[in-house]
């Protein structure tokens, strides 16, 4: 398999070390995250990295065993990127002095030239308005350099904001240039893989053939079964194995009844006809929805919908004569996540990423394709394997399906005038051209009925509550702006096409404090 020139990204605990391996993985450069305290000596001579990036953190570098990268880093003539807490790391291991109780700066802040900077290595090209705007998040602070680094720019707060050590190639700043709060962070990130040398490998062309190579060694001559949740990852993961082992595949989707409109139509179209791949269509819609009457709290729901879905996908699943491996659509993000700095799972991997349990049930080995790709990647990786783009741009769908957008009693009658106001909305933000801004959108129904009017007659109908927000990652969201003469529209298609609703509402509520599904 082709070995890709690597950048090791160590994690000291900052919330968006993510967005690190995320943009240096749009400039197609191959990089890993992993925690500092998985990272020694010999981690470090088998990785072989080109480069290093030491991640922001939490803790303070001036409290006795706060974390800390291997000093052997220093001494393996690769260049080295310190952020925020990294920065504070480099100089305390070589030199330097950090301190605490200093003027904090959270948020936007301008940094200056020092004079008598040179404005060159990762700072080349800055400071062409004179200043620049970056995002900070730091109590300690850098207070003096370590032998070697000079300032080239400074902060209110931070004196030492961004340094440099050109001989050795060591550079540190205190602010995050990951995040887009920094506007010129991916020059710098752009000018530190120039100099360590990183050519830009990683494309999905190179990826898809590698990943091939992969499966049919990993495979062999046997059988895979895949559950499709007609997801994009799970999609993409079943036409990449299909490509690899053909037949050998066969993929099996529960439709459990809680799907979007025409959607079970669309899923199993495109496996059997556009791509020819062997697969099981288990209609169990009614088992779902018996099991799941006159149930109303969200957890009961969840559980109920998880439990069933494994019954039916192992039944099913044991039909399959000669099955070795279950394949999986698990993302970077979700290996990263299992993992914490103690050693143990920090966070469950999302239920409708897996099928929790069966492959020991079974005695399946896994075959996880997409595990090195973050989402964007997927769908990029969907694009070069043929994929519709109308299926892999289509914002993420929860496990629990319409489960979760039915608050209170889910019932055959409520998932149906669901599913209509859900298509027209949809349908609404198709035609305005505004899919592509949004990260997710959807409708709920609420459990309330409210009086109307329309025509001469008095209406007595549900109430749904439209929902649309834009993110990264689904951990923090914020509501999408839609103007007023939208909303207006969109309420009036709903309540005029969808037989049930008499009430539009829109959810503006962000992610803290609320969630982006209902339940």
């Amino acid at each position: 398999m082709t070995q890709h020139q690597r950048l090791l990204i160590i994690d000291f605990g900052s919330q968006v070390t993510q967005l690190i391996a995320r943009r240096l993985r749009e400039l197609n450069v191959y990089c890993e995250i992993h925690p500092f305290n998985t990272v020694d000596d010999a981690f470090l001579k088998n990785f072989a990295p080109q480069a290093v990036i030491l991640s922001g953190g939490p803790a303070s570098v001036t409290q006795a065993n706060s974390p800390r990268a291997p000093q052997s880093l220093f001494s393996m003539g690769v260049p080295v990127f310190g952020i925020c807490y990294g920065q504070q790391v480099m100089m305390e291991q070589l030199g330097g002095r950090v301190e605490s109780g200093h003027h904090a700066e959270y948020g936007r802040a301008f940094i200056t030239p020092a004079e008598g900077h040179k404005s060159d290595g990762i700072f080349s090209g800055l400071f062409d308005a004179g200043r620049e705007e970056v995002w900070m998040s730091h109590g300690d602070r850098v207070t003096q350099l370590a032998p070697g680094f000079e300032v080239i720019g400074t902060s209110q707060g931070a004196p030492f904001a961004m340094i440099a050590d050109e001989t050795r190639k060591f550079f540190a700043v205190q602010f995050h240039p990951e995040v887009h709060h920094t506007p010129n962070g991916r020059r710098m990130l752009e000018n530190f893989i120039r100099l360590a040398g990183l050519t830009g490998d990683w494309t999905m062309a190179s990826y898809r053939q590698e990943a091939i190579r992969k499966i049919r060694d990993q495979v062999g001559d046997k059988r895979v079964i895949c559950g499709l949740s007609g997801g994009v990852d799970s999609s993409v993961a079943a036409v990449l194995i299909h490509e690899a082992i053909g037949d050998q595949l066969t993929c099996v989707f529960v439709d459990h009844g809680l799907l979007r409109l025409n959607e079970a139509e669309e899923v199993v179209t495109m496996f059997r006809d556009t791509y020819n791949i062997p697969l099981i269509h288990a209609d169990e819609s009614e088992m779902f929805l018996s099991a799941l009457e006159g149930v109303s709290d969200p957890e009961v729901k969840r559980k109920t919908i998880g439990k069933l879905f494994i019954d039916v996908f192992q039944k099913y699943a044991n039909g399959i004569e000669g099955a070795e491996f279950l394949a999986q659509g698990t993302l970077y993000p979700d290996v990263i996540e299992s993992v914490s700095f103690s050693g143990g799972p920090s966070v469950t991997i999302k239920s409708h990423h897996n099928v929790g349990g069966l492959p020991e049930k079974m005695g399946l080995k896994l075959v996880e394709p997409l595990r090195e790709l973050f989402k964007d990647e997927v769908r990029a990786l969907g694009r070069e394997l043929g994929l519709p783009e109308k299926f892999i741009g289509r914002h993420p769908f929860p496990g629990p399906g319409l489960a979760i957008r039915c608050p209170g009693e889910i019932t055959r009658e409520k998932l149906e005038i669901l599913r209509k106001a859900d298509a027209v909305f949809i349908d609404q933000i198709r035609k305005h051209g505004l899919y592509d801004d949004i990260w997710q959108a959807f409708v709920a129904i609420l459990p309330v009925r409210t009086v109307g009017v329309m025509g001469d007659g008095r209406t007595y109908d549900y109430a749904c509550a439209l929902r649309a927000v834009n993110s990264v990652d689904g951990m923090t969201a914020d509501y999408y702006p839609f103007s007023h003469e939208f909303l207006g529209e969109t309420a009036t298609r709903i309540i005029n096409e969808v037989k049930g609703i008499n009430r539009c509402t829109y959810d503006i509520t962000s992610k803290p404090p609320g969630t982006i599904e209902w339940e």
